[in-house]
């Protein structure tokens, strides 16, 4: 699915992007205001893209920008404007019409759900139907709701828009450990959070946000609520299930499902089994999920006598050493529009869009590494490899994997597939004749990168 173009809906004097993906039966409206990304942050962090696929697999998905946020126009009176859940109803509103959508079933995530359901509450001519995901009515603690969050989880988010070191120093906040816990250990995604959220809202206008979603309570207007409504959560997250539990039980009829996982945001950990229930409640069934398939050069890289180099130098010099070397590699991937995808332990394993960068790559790699001491082996292949979530897999990731087995000292040995396609690019190559590759049927041809 291509990535669509970005359109604007005007509201008074705003000017609100926003964006449609897929064409399904079913219309659904993208309420996730107040996570403080934009539409267009969502290229370039896979398992959000991954999550929008899918879910425009089934429906057609509005998604958009509120006032304040990404490309859309700040709210009158800029960061001191009102961005409540009242203008994010208008917003919304607004945003259907110009995408042509007279009623839509709305899917919130986080904090969405508070706008999702004054809208449904308000509006229930317009939707057809509600999804809450992770939802809450209100978010403080209070003396007849003993399950809200106490306050110092709000500071501890004022505490990063104000940029305080007490918010991210030693012992800080960790709002990515907060909101998605799967990936709190992945630098490339914070990487991109930290990008994202920077370039997403201003200071005044993300400090006046977190003051409407700390300050925010809809709870009386849950009985208000008389549409179909599916409540999903994921049962271990940082909130509790008492708040879904909640709203589950003050909407007639909900629906309330609880899906494994620790994560808030909907579109990390496994995003499939939240998408799972929501196309059943939209469509009435599920489809088999297969698995997303893109054609990519692996290279594995491994020290040559780790263990013998391990010993000689010691735990705390050889962690060192590979954190070096992890360095290296990351530097280069990054000239050579490589991807990361795990460290193997004592090597590495990446992707790469075309295979003459990945040797170039790897010719790096094995050129920086010979600085700190030690020698690499690298193993290329080319073919479809199976994402899946943070890692691959699939036939291709084995055989690059058994190429670099077979590799000497030093060298980087290619299978004949990335040979083949890199033809005409003045790489040469030394025939190392054809092996057979535990796990894999049949023999190949491998070759090794001269010079």
């Amino acid at each position: 699915m291509e990535l669509p173009e970005t359109r604007y809906a005007k509201h008074e004097d705003l000017y609100l992007a926003y964006q449609v993906w897929g064409d399904g039966s079913v219309d659904v409206l993208e309420m996730n205001n107040g996570t403080n990304f934009s539409i267009d942050a969502a290229a370039d962090e896979p398992h959000w893209l991954r999550y929008e696929r899918r879910l425009a697999s089934f429906s057609r998905v509005i998604r958009y920008d509120p006032r304040g946020f990404g490309l859309s126009d700040p709210g009158p009176g800029g960061g001191a404007g009102d961005y409540s859940f009242d203008p994010w109803v208008e917003d919304a509103l607004a945003v259907m019409d110009a995408a042509g959508s007279p009623r839509c079933a709305l899917v919130c995530g986080v904090v969405g759900a508070f706008a999702g359901i004054a809208l449904a509450a308000a509006h229930p001519e317009r939707v057809t139907s509600l999804v809450l995901v992770n939802p809450t009515a209100r978010m403080l603690w209070a003396e007849d709701y003993e399950f809200g969050l106490p306050a110092d989880i709000f500071d501890g988010f004022a505490g990063l828009v104000e940029g305080s070191p007490a918010a991210d120093g030693p012992g800080g906040f960790d709002d990515v450990a907060f909101l998605a816990p799967s990936l709190a250990a992945n630098p490339d995604f914070r990487q991109w959070w930290e990008r994202s959220t920077r370039r997403s809202a201003g200071p005044s206008v993300a400090r006046a946000v977190n003051r409407a979603i700390f300050s925010a309570d809809v709870r009386h207007l849950l009985p208000s609520v008389s549409v179909p409504t599916l409540v999903v959560v994921r049962r271990d997250f940082a909130l509790g299930t008492g708040h879904a539990r909640h709203v589950a039980e003050h909407i007639a009829g909900a629906r309330y499902v609880e899906v494994p996982g620790a994560d808030l945001l909907p579109f990390a950990g496994d995003a499939d089994a939240l998408l799972d229930e929501i196309e059943e409640f939209l469509t009435g069934g599920r489809a088999s999920v297969e698995a997303e398939r893109v054609l990519a050069t692996v290279m594995f890289t491994d020290v040559v006598g780790s263990t013998a180099l391990a010993a000689e130098l010691g735990d705390r010099r050889w962690r060192a050493v590979l954190d070096d070397l992890q360095a290296i590699v990351r530097r280069e991937l990054e000239r050579h529009r490589g991807r990361f995808v795990k460290d193997t332990g004592d090597g590495t394993l990446s992707t790469f869009p075309a295979p003459a960068t990945a040797i170039r790559c790897a010719l790096a790699v094995r050129e920086r590494a010979s600085h700190l001491g030690i020698e690499l082996r690298s193993g290329l292949h080319a073919g479809e490899v199976e994402l899946r979530d943070q890692d691959i897999g699939g036939i291709a990731v084995h055989v690059a994997a058994r190429v670099a087995a077979a590799a000497g000292a030093g060298e980087v040995l290619v299978s004949s597939t990335v040979a083949d396609l890199v033809a005409g690019s003045r790489i040469e190559f030394v025939d190392r004749g054809l092996h057979e590759l535990r796990g894999v049927p049949g023999e190949r041809r491998l070759l090794a990168v001269a010079g």
